[in-house]
């Protein structure tokens, strides 16, 4: 499995306090989890940011955002951050917050 180890220790850092985060090999890399529904994962060395539908619009207008098609079609809701829109402590915590707002709004699995 490849995947920026680099990015996925500092999700870590950020998650650490919240003891019901697992980790989740998925996608070809690393997925963080929250009640068994995803927050956030790392693909290759993007930020694979879970941010719901009702954000999706707004967030690929953001600079280093780009839709996640894997398979050939977007999956509303969830972006590819690109390693410039992560390269401040703030910008990648961000990011982190948002998808666990939304992680947050869904009954647990």
């Amino acid at each position: 499995m490849s995947y920026d180890q680099g990015l996925a220790e500092r999700i870590r850092l950020i998650l650490r306090d919240d003891h019901r985060v697992t980790e989740r090999e998925m996608f070809g890399g690393i997925a963080f989890m929250l009640d068994c529904n995803m927050i956030c994962g790392v693909i290759d060395d993007s930020l694979m940011a879970r941010i719901g539908p009702d954000a999706y619009e707004d967030a690929l207008e953001e600079r280093h955002v780009r839709p996640m098609d894997f398979t050939g079609r977007p999956m509303r809701g969830m972006v590819f951050v690109d390693p410039p829109g992560l390269a401040s402590g703030e910008a990648l915590e961000e990011w982190i917050d948002r998808s666990m707002a939304y992680a947050r709004s869904l009954p647990a699995k």
